[in-house]
């Protein structure tokens, strides 16, 4: 079973303007991010897929492998999809290009999910971690996720879900984390199909898995990610570095 990760990277931010390409204690954002993926000896193959000239060059600059986007994408499994098409894999770890501080353990639980799989039913694996602060489990930002007793997910939403019309029979909520494993073909066959209304609703890529009957499965970690997303962040990386 081969194995890459691939780490989407737009050069484009809203919120914080080329913020891959911070500094980022002596390398860029992206570096480190790069280099935090090939570290954890997890993955065959790791390559930066990326629409700007300047982080191509920064990757080839440093020894790495990255891939040029072709055409502009909405979402980052098209970008992934379209750079891994022709390449010979068989899972694809997406690693957020803003999150430098790797958590090697949440990595190992879901390309797991497709080691321990071997009826092959399974598409996609991702995580989720507890949410019991009422401002998290209200924040449409924060992206909620239903399971079924087998941890495969049954609905993503920014809604509260499920809702508390009863609140004393024990429900747990549950940030979804947005690191995927796919195998290729749920990659491929996501990249061709239609966006449907519950994903053009929500704006949640997961969404289009769902409505054309794709497996996701669920893990449950405790780990909180650490990404940059705002001047304010890159500085808090940097004393955390």
């Amino acid at each position: 079973m081969k194995i890459i990760a691939v780490i989407p990277a737009r050069y484009a931010s809203t919120r914080f303007p080329a913020k891959l390409m911070q500094d980022l204690g002596g390398k860029t954002v992206i570096t480190r991010t790069y280099e935090a993926a090939v570290n954890t000896q997890l993955f065959d193959e790791v390559f930066v897929v990326t629409d700007s000239d300047l982080i191509f060059d920064e990757i080839v600059a440093q020894g790495g492998k990255a891939i040029r986007s072709v055409k502009e994408h909405e979402s980052g499994s098209d970008r992934i999809a379209e750079a891994v098409e022709n390449l010979d894999v068989d899972i694809v770890v997406n690693v957020q290009g803003d999150e430098p501080f790797i958590d090697r353990d949440s990595l190992s639980k879901v390309i797991d999910v497709f080691r321990n799989d071997v009826d092959g039913k399974i598409d996609l694996a991702s995580l989720m971690r507890e949410i019991k602060d009422e401002n998290d489990i209200n924040n449409p930002n924060i992206v909620k996720v239903v399971v079924d007793q087998n941890g495969m997910a049954l609905y993503f939403s920014r809604s509260v879900i499920p809702y508390p019309r009863e609140r004393n029979v024990g429900v747990r909520y549950f940030q979804h984390i947005g690191i995927y494993a796919f195998r290729k073909q749920a990659l491929i066959d996501f990249y061709h199909l239609p966006m449907k209304s519950l994903e053009a609703s929500e704006k949640l890529e997961q969404l289009r898995y769902l409505e054309f009957g794709k497996r996701i499965k669920m893990v449950e970690t405790t780990h909180v990610s650490i990404g940059i997303d705002t001047p304010e962040d890159l500085e808090r990386a940097k004393k955390l570095l």
